[in-house]
């Protein structure tokens, strides 16, 4: 859903909301979770919700962002004795990471398929490879930077995806398969891109 000058908030409200009626239902059928079932309860019904097509309309406005975090703020007190316990540290016990380090790993995720072939799409229909560039430092699959002069279009999936791939090291770019390419960014990064 978006409106037309293409801001994705009232996506962002209605997947939180979705995600909220489901941790609804959860509270209202089980008294305390532990985190066995608080996990599979979370990751199988109320994510869904929260991460269906990040790609097509990732939030970049704070507001926006905050509101699907909430979310995740709200479903992580379902634990028993973790209700007082602080937001990052409930997510370290849980081995979950923020929403916005998720979409940040599917975007890298995506290049990768398009990039190799694992996806039926045509590279230059999204990105396009630096050819000049790539030899001076880093991988040989360095994507080019396109100049924005609109905040909207920064934030398109063609635009985000760019800086932070190339960042990555050559041996996380060239793995053989998605799940070693996935293990290997999990590895390198814990999360601080």
């Amino acid at each position: 859903m978006t409106s037309s000058d293409l801001a994705v908030s009232h996506q962002c409200t209605e997947a939180a909301s979705r995600a909220n009626r489901v941790l609804g239902m959860v509270r209202w059928q089980f008294k305390a979770l532990d985190k066995e079932s608080f996990l599979i309860i979370y990751i199988g019904f109320a994510r869904p919700h929260l991460e269906y097509a990040i790609q097509a309309w990732s939030p970049y406005l704070r507001r926006d962002i905050d509101c699907l975090e909430k979310v995740q703020r709200r479903a992580t007190k379902l634990v028993g004795g973790f209700c007082k316990v602080p937001y990052e540290q409930r997510l370290k016990r849980l081995k979950l990471t923020s929403l916005e380090k998720r979409r940040q790993r599917e975007d890298l995720i995506e290049p990768y398929k398009i990039l190799t072939g694992k996806e039926r799409i045509d590279p230059n229909c999204f990105i396009m490879l630096d050819k000049k560039h790539y030899s001076e430092r880093g991988h040989e699959l360095k994507l080019y930077t396109r100049r924005s002069r609109l905040e909207l279009r920064k934030n398109f999936f063609s635009q985000r995806v760019v800086a932070h791939w190339n960042k990555l090291p050559e041996s996380v770019v060239m793995a053989e398969a998605v799940n070693t390419f996935k293990n290997r960014l999990d590895r390198r990064n814990e999360w601080g891109i």
